[in-house]
């Protein structure tokens, strides 16, 4: 994934963490808009959650955050 998606990524977790606690869990559908303008990066961030690490449709976002920090 490009610098920009994961950036996203962990702003969206962060956020989302700082709104509800350590315990919210998210899918790769919450660094999008609900238009989808870029079916390509969905794609990829859904390669990515779906194949490659086999997560389940919700996870936490301190898990999330952690693994794109580890990349």
């Amino acid at each position: 994934m490009n610098t920009a998606i994961k950036e996203k990524i962990i702003q969206v977790c962060n956020d989302k963490i700082a709104k509800k606690g350590d315990n919210v869990g998210l899918s790769f559908y919450a660094f999008f808009k609900n238009k989808n303008d870029n079916p390509k990066l969905l794609m990829e961030v859904a390669t990515w959650w779906i194949e490659t690490n086999k997560l389940d449709h919700f996870e936490k976002a301190v898990k999330i955050k952690q693994m794109i920090l580890e990349a």
